[in-house]
């Protein structure tokens, strides 16, 4: 049999059931598609991805690709639509089997249709590799996912988990193409560099996560998540685990092997509390589908907010009249991330003071981010908008408070500080109708 190997997520050796369950075949090509659309204005009239995820990629594909030379493997990487790409090499090599990770995302999802209705014989295999639970392991169906957060986790917080898998031992080898090397085109963006301080690669991932488990930071994560800068605050994986370079599972894995050495407490429980979030967005990204990006999402009444395009810049490049916003906003534009709570702080600013339409704000984070994932961004933002998992009905952050609680000496704001002066929000022509 011949078989096609879709890489989107799963940029790894280590515990990854799909390229387990790809090697089940005589030939195996390993393919990944980078998508002219993520470099053009894409959803809300933003690019999808920034100076720093398509850094952190190129990396991760890199030391993927050298990883699977021992294996006597190669990664072929296409610059097309995947619709487009993987349709042309089914029929030029004779593909008979089609396997991916299982997706979230609209696009991915409509690009596999896209294949299967032109195939009717090709076989499409979805492999849970993302996620801590198979879908079939869920106690219940994908419609019926609990509503809320807190209710999923007492659903599945006891459930076992799979082991991780080892890396593979052997591959088969790769099918004779018949297409010229592929080469690079124009459209994509050359090297930048950026204050990023997160590099990809499965390696960077392993090294990161024994080096953050071995000594006592895990025993008070939930003492520091909440601070706003610092390398040793949180656990910094985010970004490995959402590209993935960094299975989930093992690091669940990891973190319980801390627990039988050193013991467990509210901070190493809480990780894997984080974990269960992450966990949960991935399945309602999966029930939600294009509603995740709708103005009302999950919720029965759409969320007020407008798009004012000099607000949406101010907020943007860190010139709004709230310091402690415009210093998250330098930070996330610098290096690519922002703690989860300078990400809560900057986007209730954003909805709830600048009444912005919430999606162009999710938008620009998904340019933005490093550990962009689409199931987590689009989620958590709904989540604060009160159009997602939140019965509350949303977050409404007191910025003065935040400042206090968080930076009381402005040592965050001066750290991050804006080279753009403060404007006041003005959004209105001389008739009082908004603008834009």
């Amino acid at each position: 049999m011949n078989t096609l190997y879709w890489v989107t997520k799963d940029l790894r050796l280590d515990d990854n059931p799909t390229l387990q369950r790809a090697a089940i075949s005589e030939s195996l090509l390993i393919a990944y598609c980078v998508d002219p659309r993520w470099f053009s204005p894409y959803r809300f009239h933003v690019q999808s991805l920034g100076t720093h995820r398509w850094n952190f990629l190129q990396e991760s594909l890199s030391q993927f690709n050298k990883a699977l030379a021992p294996l006597g493997q190669s990664l072929a990487i296409y610059y097309e639509r995947p619709e487009v790409q993987l349709v042309s090499l089914i029929n030029e090599l004779g593909i008979e089997r089609l396997v991916c990770s299982r997706q979230f995302g609209v696009d991915e999802k409509s690009a596999l249709k896209f294949i299967a209705e032109r195939f009717e014989n090709l076989i499409v295999e979805q492999v849970d590799c993302t996620t801590l639970f198979k879908k079939g392991d869920l106690p219940f169906a994908i419609e019926d996912l609990p509503a809320t957060y807190s209710q999923f986790r007492r659903v599945v917080e006891n459930l076992a988990i799979p082991a991780p898998i080892d890396t593979p031992a052997a591959l088969p080898k790769p099918p004779k193409l018949n297409t010229s090397r592929v080469t690079r085109p124009d459209w994509v963006p050359l090297p930048k560099g950026s204050q990023c301080p997160f590099i990809g690669g499965e390696a960077n991932a392993v090294f990161h996560l024994h080096k953050y488990f071995s000594g006592g930071l895990p025993a008070t994560y939930k003492t520091t998540r909440n601070e706003l800068d610092g390398w040793d605050n949180s656990s910094k994986m985010s970004p490995w685990l959402n590209g993935g370079d960094l299975s989930g599972r093992r690091l669940k894995q990891v973190l319980t092997d801390y627990e039988a050495a050193n013991g467990a407490n509210e901070s190493t429980h809480w990780l894997f509390v984080e974990l269960l979030w992450r966990e949960y967005f991935q399945w309602f990204a999966l029930k939600l589908g294009s509603s995740l990006f709708t103005l009302k999402g999950n919720s029965s009444c759409a969320r007020s907010g407008c798009f004012y395009p000099e607000r949406f810049q101010q907020w943007c490049h860190g010139s709004t009249p709230y310091p402690l916003v415009n210093a998250c906003m330098v930070q996330l534009s610098k290096t690519g991330y922002l703690s989860n709570r300078g990400r809560q702080i900057a986007a209730s600013c954003f909805i709830n003071e600048m009444e912005l339409d919430w999606r162009y704000g999710a938008a620009w984070f998904e340019h933005q981010l490093v550990d962009y994932d689409v199931a987590v961004n689009w989620g958590n933002w709904q989540y604060i908008a009160g159009v997602g998992a939140d019965p509350r009905g949303g977050r409404h952050f007191n910025l003065s408070k935040q400042s206090e609680i968080y930076d009381p000496d402005g040592a965050y704001q001066a750290r991050w500080a804006s080279e753009q002066a403060p404007l006041p929000l003005n959004s209105r022509d001389a008739a009082d109708w908004p603008i834009g």
